[in-house]
């Protein structure tokens, strides 16, 4: 091989790395913008009171929104007051959710919502929502949280009713996470 056909080899792959490279850089943005394009994933829209106040309310129409509550590792319990509403698209909804610390102890958690079908998603917007915020609980504390909701008059007619998913998490408390030892380092005694 020829010192020519080395460089030209080398080159093209430098240029194939930094283009890899930035491709993943991009991934992430490009896929945050397809999800909310395309309403896969679940996603939800956040918007002002006031934009939501000069929605045009679709009274012809009905759309039924289920409330789902789950939680992953995390002593708590969780539920809708309701199980479900009914509103108009375009008219603001509320429902309220009731989270209680079952331990004996302090313990944050976290909620991340998602709509089915996730088609819907793109339609469903809020306006006051107790998820992505870190939620303290004292030992035994019950709380009541409220979602302000409306979904967009733009709907498709095919979709009558959805479901808004809550899951709660539990967020390690950065005080009682223990550091380890790197594997090298010894412990004195």
């Amino acid at each position: 091989m020829s010192a020519s056909n080395i460089k030209s080899t080398t080159r093209k792959l430098i240029l194939f790395s930094v283009a890899m490279f930035g491709f993943g850089y991009a991934l992430v943005p490009l896929y945050n913008v397809f999800c909310e394009v395309t309403g896969i994933n679940g996603k939800t829209g956040r918007i002002s009171d006031e934009a939501a106040g000069s929605m045009t309310v679709d009274s012809e129409r009905i759309v039924t929104v289920a409330f789902d509550t789950n939680i992953r590792e995390i002593p708590w319990e969780f539920k809708a007051l309701e199980r479900k509403v009914s509103v108009h698209p375009g008219e603001l909804g509320e429902a309220t959710f009731v989270v209680k610390n079952k331990s004996g102890q302090r313990i944050t958690g976290r909620a991340v919502p998602s709509v089915a079908p996730t088609q819907a998603s793109i339609y469903f917007n809020k306006t006051e929502c107790f998820c992505f915020t870190e939620q303290v609980l004292e030992a035994g504390e019950t709380r009541e949280m409220k979602v302000r909701f409306i979904i967009d008059s733009k709907i498709p007619k095919r979709i009558s009713a959805l479901t808004l998913s809550y899951t709660f998490f539990a967020i390690p408390d950065p005080d009682k996470v223990a550091t380890k030892p790197k594997e090298n380092e010894q412990t004195r005694i």
